[in-house]
Order: structure tokens, then C-alpha cells, then sequence
């Protein structure tokens, strides 16, 4: 899942266009009998049966393109369908055996603040074919973000581009630093509350759950067919049980643990952030170590930033980051390249090996090229404004962070002992939420056990920069009924990195007929990386 920060803009960037914060063969298009049989009794939802969804009037996104793009209309406030209402930015691709369709797959790809009308466009091919031919691809940009109707607190680019000048890049380094970072917050919390705090208040992840309910019955399917990735394991995980009745097929890929999320039974002030609750800085450092050991036990000619050994990768590594903490090269400080290793974490391939090429020429005291990144996806606007802002509007209503700036340098200090470089990233990444104005008004905590019409198939990998296995394992345990496939790969999501013929096929064989893995199954990568 991005995290927020002056970087993740670049962040957002790159994680648009290379791949994201997530990704066959047997029955005619027809909706299995098992799914459309008894289920257990749902809990109330909301909306209500009786409202009908938004009519999407689709179009060619652009002339030629094999994307069609509509706008929904639904309400600000479900509770008040009668009220103010919101665009969402919508796209589909539709089934390219439609002789043999199935149904509308909705597509999450992340975030939060992740624009699916541009992600998922520019990752359809890394969906499995199976799931091509049978299913109508649907994405959306969520309530608040990109093409829907967003959350943007500036009144003009030239003042977004000022104020996003101001923190420094990756995360603060010292008591300067550190001021400008949570001055520039704060300023951003209150531009936020006077553009539009009524929105604010209503951009939470079971608002977009109930869009998402409105956008099935708007594409006229009985019940969801969902792939949500990284924080789209949260959505999804809401809308079952909101809408456990409704839920066809759903695979939630890189997984965040929902009491995670919500902070769990505690009262009062949280005592850590979002990230450290859910291992991000742990799971970082973890892949972390698993990159520089595979670098290091290859040549310099397959992985650039290779010493000859894992050891001595290591430490080459480690005393880049000293020597940058002392003297940056240029723009690149100690904590933008932190930052920047993170990420490039994220997608196997190409970007493990990009990262690898960067690392090296910082070591030779260069300061790496600019990345280059592929064309932009025949879509409407492929290129939407995605300020800081508008994740935080989301996780930051949603998920409860520490209220005091001042206790993040502890808390940095802390995960800093247990993760080492990362755990500085990831305990910054959440300080935006410190003096966000909102809260959402119409949120959901749980219960996360609701029973389902259908099982949930739930897909961890073993070395995810962001999102650790466990937080899968607490997926599947905290749903009522789901089975948790391994993912024994590195990267956030196996749809993304999906280098995986055995994931790719226990996720179309689900998708299609409802068949799930064996319990305890284990896929591994197609292949291991700098092999």
C-alpha cells in the first residue's frame, strides 16, 4: 500500500505505471449453482435492496481504446441517498471470450489513493488469461481520489507543487527536519477542513464498500466477483461483511490484518501507527535482507549492487547509507534513498533490478538517471491529480495513529532498533495522521466474522515490503470462512509480481467454478530473482 510523504508522489508514479500498492478454466458463463444457493442469513445492509445502483453509460475512454469509461453518480452520504451526491470515475475492459463470460470482476488495486481507472488499465496483462476471457475487468477511482470526486486542498497546481516542496523527501532527519515535515502536515489537515470537510468526513473504506455494492447492481450482477490488493484487502474484507450475502468470489492479495487497521479493542490514545501495528517496517527490512542476500549470491553482471556474497552486499549496502547520512549526492539524501529502496521493493521485475542499478551508481557517488516509465494507458485521464492528501483522507478517518507529533521520533527510534533503515520509513509514513482534521462519520471496526455466502480466498507472500504474511494469516483466521495460499515469493502482491503459474491458477480456478486450493497449499515464483 503507498504511504504518504512528499515522495509518494513519485511513489504513486512509478507504482501506476510499472505495476501498482495486486493478481486459469472450466464451466460455461454461468454463475455456478453453489453460488447462487442458500447462504447463511446476512447481517443488515446497507443500502438498501430496494435502491437501485447508478446507470453507467459506458464509452470508448478514448477513440480506439479497448476501454470504456463511465461516471456513477452516489450519494455523499449513503445515509442520506437523497442528499449530496459524487462522481466515481469508472472503467471496464470487457471479456475477450464473451462467448463464454462469466461476469464483472471489480478490481481494487490499492492504495489507499490508488486510481484503479489508470492502474488497472496499466497492469491488464498481468491478469491471468482465464480471468480475461471469462470476466468483465471493472476498476474505479475510490470516493476522494483521482477522476471521482476528489480530495484536493489546494486551489491551484502551482500551490500543491509549494507545498509539496516543503517536507523533505522520504522522511525527516533531525529536529529541523522534523519540524518542516509536521509543519507542513499540519498546514495540509487544515487546507483539507476549509476546501471541503464535508467530504472528509465521508471518504472512509466502508463508504467506498457501499459504492461498491451500488456498482454491482449497476453492472446487473446477483453477486460480487472482487480481487482487492493491498489495501483493497481491507475494502474487501468490509464489504463481506457488510454484504456477506453478496459475495460470489473474492481474493484478497497481500493482505493488511483488519485489527491491525482498526487499532483493535484498545481505548484512548493509540500507542503506535498503522504501519508499525501491521509489521510494515518488520516485513520491509525482512525483504529487505532476502534482496540483498539474492544480489549478493549473484554476479555484478545479473544484480549491479552485488559485492560477491551476501555478507559483503550487506555491508556495501550499509555503509552507503552511512556515507549518505554525511554526505548526499546530490538530491539524493540518506532518507530518499531509504525511501527509494522501499519502494523499489515493491515489483520484482523490472524493478529489483532497476533498484539494484541505482544502489550501485549511488555507491560510485553518481547520482542514478531518472527512471523512465511506460507509455500511459488509453484512458481518460491517465495522469489524475494524487496529492498526499488524498490517502490520508482515508486511512487517516479510518485507522487510529498517535495525535502527537512529538511521539513519532520515539516511535521511530523504536521500530529503528528492530528494522533498522526501514522501520524509520514506514513510522513517518503514518505522521500525516496526527493532526488530520476528520474522522469518518460512517466507518466500520468490525465484526470481521460475519458468515459469507461464499469462502474468501486470501494469498500471502512470504517477502512483501509492506504488507507481511502475517497480516494473511490474520486475514484468513478473522474472516468467518477463508483459505489462506501461500505465496513463497518476494514483492507487495502476487498479481503484480505475478511470476507465479500456481498462484495464477488456484486464482483462476476460484474465480471460475468456486474451487479452492488445498488447505496449507504453497506456491512458489516461476523464478527466483538475479537467477
Amino acid at each position: 500500500m503507498p504511504a504518504p510523504g512528499p515522495a509518494a508522489g513519485r511513489r504513486r508514479r512509478a507504482a501506476v505505471l510499472t505495476a501498482a500498492l495486486a493478481c486459469s478454466v472450466l464451466l460455461a458463463g454461468h454463475v455456478p449453482a453453489a453460488a447462487d444457493g442458500a447462504s447463511p442469513a446476512p447481517a443488515p445492509l446497507s443500502p438498501s435492496p430496494s435502491v437501485t445502483g447508478p446507470r453507467l453509460e459506458w464509452s470508448p475512454c478514448r477513440p480506439g481504446s479497448p476501454w470504456d469509461c463511465a461516471t456513477a453518480k452516489v450519494p455523499l452520504d449513503h445515509a442520506d441517498p437523497a442528499g449530496r451526491t459524487i462522481d466515481l470515475a469508472v472503467v471496464r475492459r470487457q471479456a475477450t471470450g464473451p462467448g463464454r463470460r462469466i461476469g464483472t470482476l471489480f478490481v481494487n488495486p490499492g492504495g489507499p489513493g490508488g486510481p484503479g481507472t489508470v492502474q488497472v488499465p496499466q497492469n491488464y496483462d498481468a491478469f491471468p488469461k482465464e480471468l480475461r476471457e471469462r470476466f468483465d475487468i471493472v476498476s474505479w477511482d475510490p470516493r476522494g481520489v483521482g477522476s471521482s470526486t476528489a480530495v484536493n486542498c489546494f486551489g491551484t497546481p502551482g500551490e500543491a507543487r509549494a507545498w509539496a516542496a516543503r517536507p523533505p523527501a522520504g522522511f525527516p532527519v533531525g529536529a529541523q527536519e522534523r519540524k518542516a515535515w509536521t509543519d507542513a502536515y499540519e498546514d495540509l489537515g487544515r487546507r483539507c477542513e476549509k476546501r471541503d470537510p464535508d467530504l472528509l468526513r465521508h471518504v472512509s473504506t466502508a463508504d467506498t464498500a457501499r459504492d461498491l455494492d451500488l456498482l454491482r447492481r449497476s453492472v446487473g450482477d446477483p453477486r460480487l466477483n472482487y480481487l482487492g490488493v493491498s489495501y483493497g484487502t481491507i475494502l474487501g474484507a468490509t464489504y463481506a461483511n457488510l454484504f456477506p450475502g453478496r459475495v460470489r468470489a473474492m481474493v484478497l492479495d497481500s493482505n493488511i490484518a483488519p485489527r491491525a487497521w482498526t487499532g483493535g479493542p484498545t481505548q484512548g490514545e493509540p500507542r503506535t501507527t498503522t504501519f508499525l501495528r501491521m509489521g510494515s517496517d518488520r516485513t520491509a527490512a525482512a525483504t529487505l535482507d532476502r534482496f540483498l542476500t539474492l544480489c549478493g549470491s549473484a554476479p555484478a553482471a545479473r544484480c549491479a549492487f552485488s559485492a560477491g556474497s551476501p555478507g559483503a552486499t550487506r555491508d556495501k549496502f550499509d555503509r552507503l547509507m552511512r556515507r549518505l547520512r554525511e554526505r548526499p549526492i546530490g538530491s539524493w539524501t540518506y532518507a530518499r534513498t531509504v525511501a527509494d529502496t522501499v519502494n523499489g521493493l515493491y515489483i520484482v521485475d523490472p524493478g529489483w533490478p532497476a533498484l539494484a542499478g541505482r544502489l550501485q551508481q549511488l555507491s560510485q557517488g553518481r547520482a542514478p538517471e531518472p527512471q523512465a516509465y511506460p507509455p500511459a494507458p488509453p484512458v481518460a485521464e491517465p495522469n489524475p491529480y494524487l496529492g498526499d492528501e488524498q490517502a490520508a483522507a482515508v486511512w487517516c478517518s479510518d485507522s487510529p495513529n498517535p495525535r502527537d507529533p512529538a511521539a513519532y521520533q520515539g516511535l521511530e527510534e523504536a521500530s529503528a532498533r528492530r528494522a533498522g533503515d526501514a522501520g524509520r520509513f514506514w513510522t513517518w509514513a503514518a505522521e500525516a495522521c496526527a493532526t488530520w482534521p476528520a474522522r469518518s462519520a460512517a466507518g466500520y471496526d468490525g465484526p470481521w466474522n460475519t458468515p459469507t455466502a461464499r469462502p474468501v480466498l486470501v494469498i500471502g507472500t512470504r517477502y512483501d515490503p509492506s504488507t507481511p504474511y502475517t497480516g494473511a494469516q490474520a486475514m484468513a483466521g478473522e474472516l468467518s470462512d477463508a483459505r489462506l495460499l501461500t505465496n513463497d515469493g518476494y514483492g507487495h502482491t502476487a498479481l503484480f509480481n505475478n511470476g507465479s503459474r500456481c498462484i495464477s491458477g488456484y486464482e483462476s480456478r476460484y474465480f471460475v467454478d468456486g474451487t479452492l486450493p488445498p488447505p496449507g497449499t504453497v506456491c512458489r515464483p516461476d523464478r527466483i530473482p538475479f537467477s
